[in-house]
This record gives structure tokens, C-alpha cells and sequence, in this order.
């Protein structure tokens, strides 16, 4: 489980290098053939893992159930973020993947409720969960790159 934590970690760190990055305007874009963007995508991905790993193990999540509304799956971006959004999801990228191994090594998961994903994988314990969660982060990450060669230019 280390190295599916470090993996994930180093996604978050990627994410939260394009989110300092990237100038709002491109965050915030959403190109022809797309329906979402950038912005979308990286606190889609800190929303879902907190949904894949404490909603389903029955425990509290680390983000707001406001956060949880607006980035959903299904969610569609309205076109802003204020900085108060940003700051906040910047402050999740990281901190809610390190308590999540904190939690995870201390064995807070000890309830799961089992559940089957739209991709169709059936999550079967908290394991499964936290190695969906990254093959679910890598999906958004190809999906921000795809978005990021068409506003970028």
C-alpha cells in the first residue's frame, strides 16, 4: 500500500503544480469537446478519493459537503472559482492523501461498504478503494492534459 501512497502523492504534487501554475483563465476554460476543465478535474479528483475511501468506510470526510455538491460526479463547472475555492482545494491536494495514510496506517477503515464504480469495478474494502482511487486520478490527469494542449496555446 506504501507505494500506491506515494504514487498518489506524487500525482497530488503534479496537480498542485499546474493549479500554481496555470494562469485562471486556462483553469477555468472549457474547449470545444470538452465539458469540464481544469479546475473541474483537479477538485474532482480530491472530492471522489474522499468519497471512494471515508464515505464508503463509514468515516467523516476531510472536505466540505458543499465541496462535495459542486464537484461530484455528474457536477458540471459553472465557469468560476473564487480564491477562497482554490485556496482551499490547494490546502485538500496534499493534506487529505497524507491523513489518509495516517488514518490507513493508525487502521481508522475498519468498516466498508461495498461498491461497485461506473468504470465496473467492484470495491471490495478500503485496499480496493485507495488503488481505484489512483487509477481514477490518472484518468482526470489524462484528461487535464488533454484540456491543457488546447487552452494553452
Amino acid at each position: 500500500m506504501e507505494n500506491i501512497f506515494a504514487i498518489t502523492m506524487q500525482n497530488r504534487k503534479n496537480l498542485a503544480y499546474l493549479l500554481d501554475h496555470i494562469p485562471r483563465k486556462q483553469l477555468l476554460q472549457i474547449p470545444e469537446g470538452h465539458r469540464n476543465n481544469i479546475w473541474w478535474n483537479i477538485a474532482h479528483v480530491v472530492v471522489s478519493q474522499q468519497g471512494l475511501v471515508y464515505n464508503l468506510s463509514k468515516l467523516p470526510l476531510l472536505v466540505s459537503q458543499e465541496l462535495v455538491e459542486k464537484f461530484r460526479k455528474g457536477s458540471v463547472p459553472d465557469g468560476t472559482a473564487t480564491e477562497e475555492e482554490i485556496e482551499t482545494i490547494r490546502a485538500l491536494i496534499l493534506s487529505t492523501i497524507e491523513r489518509t495514510r495516517e488514518d490507513y496506517q493508525n487502521g481508522r477503515f475498519k468498516d466498508f461498504f461495498e461498491y461497485t464504480t461506473s468504470a465496473r469495478v467492484t470495491l471490495h474494502n478500503v485496499e480496493d478503494a485507495i488503488a481505484f482511487n489512483l487509477f481514477h486520478e490518472g484518468l482526470h490527469m489524462g484528461i487535464i492534459m488533454a484540456i491543457q494542449k488546447k487552452v494553452m496555446v
